[in-house]
């Protein structure tokens, strides 16, 4: 390939670009694509890198509510260590609520509490089983001598039958 052809957009286009993929107009790849001639391929590729180097744009024409979790935590990790007014000024160049991103954040914060409580109470659940299994055994053997001894004595009852013969009428 060609460096005229690689170079055929400038970074401050492709800046624009990615601009207008951000909120608070969250162009869709596919309509962009449609209004400036440029491939959906190229967008992609440079929405991915935008991606990579940490920021946050969907361009998928989907309200912040509908974002993706990547999104989503790419915010929260921009906007993490803002404070009041500096967050304030982000949400209004993004069209986000700060609400948003709190809720965003505590989400973030508590992933993996689920995970740890989630797991406790599996393992709650396999020791619960496995108890009930070994009762279940337990009676099950219990219940397997009690019809081997029931069969013996049949066995036996019928051996000394057939050795004494029949005595039952008497």
């Amino acid at each position: 390939m060609s460096s005229e052809k690689r170079n055929r957009y400038t970074k401050e286009l492709k800046d624009a670009i990615l601009v207008r993929m951000m909120p608070p107009n969250n162009e869709s790849v596919k309509s962009f694509s449609m209004d400036t001639g440029i491939s959906e391929q190229s967008l992609y590729k440079w929405r991915k890198k935008a991606r990579i180097d940490g920021n946050p744009t969907p361009g998928n024409g989907q309200t912040s509510e509908r974002w993706s979790s990547e999104d989503k935590f790419l915010v929260v990790l921009e906007t993490y260590a803002m404070n009041e007014i500096n967050l304030a000024e982000y949400c209004r160049k993004k069209g986000l609520y700060k609400e948003q991103i709190d809720a965003w954040r505590s989400v973030c914060l508590n992933a993996n509490t689920c995970e740890l409580n989630q797991t406790k109470r599996l393992s709650q659940e396999l020791k619960d089983e496995k108890r009930h299994t070994t009762e279940i055994e337990k009676d099950l053997r219990i219940k397997e001598k009690a019809l081997a001894e029931a069969a013996a004595l049949l066995l036996l009852r019928k051996k000394a039958r057939a050795i004494w013969g029949d005595h039952e009428d008497e």
